[in-house]
């Protein structure tokens, strides 16, 4: 089935500074896929990352690897192949725990298959120790039935034995050198990678100790950039209580404008109007000399309006007498005219009679 992904996540990823040894340098902008990778054929895992089509992970974890979690969403391990320390910043603490679990899960996975291809490689050479020296026997037995009569007859067959013990011991002494000069080669790597992680970890513990610091000088600067931002805001507050004042200034100001300009229009109208004030007066003394003559002819009027009304009242009575005679008059009339009338009966009466 060749190589499969087997479990994936998301974090942001950095790597060790290979100048220092003791600042992350990121390897990405953003958070990236990061997943681990199993190879069916030669039964190894792997954690592999990609941004942008560039490869930035591309560990074999082995037996001896271990990731360590330095905070609650940190995590870092070391690879002595591609002699680096990876790092990976998690967005939460669960998403860190699970990729810790599953790094201990493939680690064990990669030791087993390390022990059962050891325990193949060993069982292979056994059966070529074994082979290698039956035939090396064999030979000795073939070379000393077939062309050294001579010798048989001379050393004897003990003396066989003990040389093809002594050719047994000889090869299992230089398998076991062999052996031995392995092992001191894995001890020596092992002890080289145990080196690396040792300053590995004393070098996140000092990235550790100054993330702290950056972490409490960046603390200290938020809260110090909370109390500027604090005063810009009440300044600010200030400022736009300061333009409100301003505008209401401003339109008072132009209130108190227009009130002036009405006051000016105003005055304007009062130096016309003073400048037409002798004209006024010369207006005003005529009319009041109109005036004195219009009482005098009223005074006239006043004189000529008793005598009328005398004479009204005097008319008034004759009116009445008048009025009083026409009475009289009329009632006589009435009585003339009824007689008139009983006398035009009488005559009417007196020609039906007739």
């Amino acid at each position: 089935m060749g190589e499969q992904p087997i479990y994936t996540t998301r974090a942001h990823v950095f790597q060790i500074d290979p100048t220092t040894k003791k600042n992350w340098v990121p390897a990405s902008k953003q958070a990236v896929t990061v997943s681990y990778f199993y190879d069916s054929t030669r039964n190894s895992y792997r954690i592999i990352s990609v941004d942008a089509c560039k490869v930035i992970i591309n560990s074999t974890i082995t037996p001896n690897m271990t990731f360590t979690k330095t905070s609650q969403k940190f995590g870092q391990w070391a690879d002595s192949r591609a002699n680096t320390v990876f790092g990976l910043g998690f967005a939460s603490e669960q998403q860190l725990a699970k990729f810790a679990e599953k790094f201990q899960e493939v680690k064990e996975a990669a030791k087993l298959a390390k022990d059962k291809s050891q325990d193949k490689a060993e069982t292979s050479s056994n059966h070529s120790q074994e082979s290698g020296r039956e035939t090396p026997s064999a030979g000795q037995a073939s070379s000393i039935n077939g062309t050294d009569d001579e010798k048989i007859s001379h050393v004897g067959p003990e003396a066989a034995v003990l040389q093809s013990e002594n050719e047994r011991l000889k090869s299992e002494v230089e398998q076991s050198n062999t052996n031995a000069k392995k092992w001191e080669t894995e001890l020596q790597t092992l002890r080289e990678n145990n080196a690396r992680l040792v300053d590995a970890l004393q070098e996140s513990s000092a990235n550790v100790e100054s993330w702290k610091k950056q972490l409490a000088a960046c603390k200290e600067e938020s809260d110090a950039l909370r109390k500027k931002i604090a005063e810009l805001e009440a300044q600010c507050q200030e400022a736009s209580q300061e333009k409100q004042k301003n505008a209401q200034l401003g339109v008072r100001v132009q209130e108190l404008e227009a009130e002036l300009r009405d006051k000016e229009q105003e005055l304007e109208n009062l130096r016309k109007q003073a400048e037409i004030i002798p004209q006024l007066m010369a207006e005003c003394e005529s009319v009041t000399e109109k005036l004195q003559a219009a009482e005098v002819k009223n005074g006239e009027l006043d004189g000529r309006i008793g005598l009328l009304q005398v004479d009204i009242d005097d008319s008034r009575q004759k009116q009445g007498n008048m009025k009083g005679e026409l009475k009289k008059f009329m009632d006589i009339l009435d009585g003339k005219i009824d007689e008139l009338h009983e006398f035009r009966q009488g005559l009417s009466k007196l020609g039906v009679d007739n």
